[in-house]
């Protein structure tokens, strides 16, 4: 009997939630998705290159932030975010690599934003 109770009240959740978030356009999908990433937290690093060769390393980011202007909220060309310099690439923070700020451009900039799985 508690079990059958269980499932309808998930049901009674789940079919209301699926209709809301399909209905959502994708940028709300995707800010929702951020914002539970962001609650949840990631272990992100950023390569930034020049050319082929690996140039700069942040570590220990917990997203990248595309801003908007105010007036318009059209997408600036750039994003930022909070990370630690890896400045001899071990993956690791070490004692001389403080977290930062750091912002990087979208047009022609080289570089990629994945989660930390060495860890």
């Amino acid at each position: 009997m508690r079990s059958m109770l269980f499932r309808y009240v998930r049901l009674a959740v789940s079919v209301p939630l699926i209709m809301l978030l399909s209905g959502c356009t994708q940028d709300a999908q995707n800010e929702l998705g951020r914002s539970i990433q962001n609650w949840t937290g990631t272990d992100g690093v950023l390569d930034i290159y020049a050319g082929e060769k690996l140039v700069q390393r942040f570590i220990k980011i917990d997203k990248l932030t595309t801003p908007r202007e105010a007036d318009t909220q059209q997408l600036r060309p750039y994003r930022f975010g909070y990370g630690h310099n890896d400045t001899n690439f071990n993956f690791q923070v070490d004692a001389d690599e403080r977290r930062t700020y750091f912002e990087i451009g979208t047009n022609g900039s080289n570089y990629v934003f994945y989660e930390n799985t060495k860890n």
